[in-house]
């Protein structure tokens, strides 16, 4: 009888023990559902308007060092596509956001036109572009720099002649820096300030160069 009883218990403890074991799996595989079934929450759509920007590369001066620096800018490609060119060298008239940079375009230039001619940009600005300068060959030079470096980050521009009120081979009210060249772009400046701000530059000229390909693959 005794016999009997013990093995009823015995029965009983491993049936609990077998019980306990699923129950707890059951418990488990009820959480990990519910963690995979956590509803997504999408991040923030983007709007039609930032799905028709593109990035481009405007040049200032740097207010402390004097150099040339790049500034990014979001632009609308439909606006940019209609007249790149004019669209470009206004918003370099227009000055930086940068509080670190300064416009190098005299007050009061306005743009009268520009077109290309070959791989060569003619850019005809007003005569403020000449009387309201502030001279210096260094800074007629840099203000040469920020305009050819922006408009030569579009690939099919590759110099740029500078015309006031129409006339071609005028020059600075000092007589400095002429406009009977065709001015390039000025390499040696790109790599001072590259060897000054490396990392920031790099991802901003790969930035700029995947923008350029989206923007005239559109």
């Amino acid at each position: 009888m005794k016999e009997g009883l013990k093995k009823i218990i015995i029965v009983i403890i491993i049936i609990l023990c077998i019980t306990g074991v699923i129950m707890y799996f059951i418990q488990s595989s009820k959480k990990n559902s519910k963690t995979a079934n956590i509803e997504y929450e999408p991040q923030e759509e983007i709007s039609e308007e930032q799905e028709r920007q593109t990035m481009i590369s405007l040049y200032f001066l740097n207010k402390n060092t004097r150099k040339v620096e790049p500034e990014a800018r979001l632009i609308d490609v439909k606006e940019l596509m209609k007249d790149p060119y004019t669209v470009i060298i206004n918003l370099l008239i227009d000055g930086p956001k940068n509080d670190n940079h300064e416009s190098s375009i005299p007050n009061g230039t306005m743009l009268i036109g520009a077109s290309l001619e070959g791989d060569m940009l003619k850019i005809n600005f007003s005569s403020e572009f000449v009387t309201n300068h502030v001279g210096g060959k260094d800074e007629e030079n840099n203000t040469i720099n920020c305009i050819v470096n922006t408009v030569t980050e579009l690939t099919e521009v590759n110099s740029v002649k500078i015309l006031i009120n129409g006339e071609e081979n005028l020059k600075f009210n000092d007589g400095e820096v002429e406009f009977s060249q065709n001015f390039i772009r000025s390499e040696w400046q790109e790599v001072s300030f590259l060897f000054e701000h490396s990392e920031k530059f790099t991802q901003n000229r790969n930035f700029l160069g995947t923008a350029k390909k989206i923007f005239y693959t559109i």
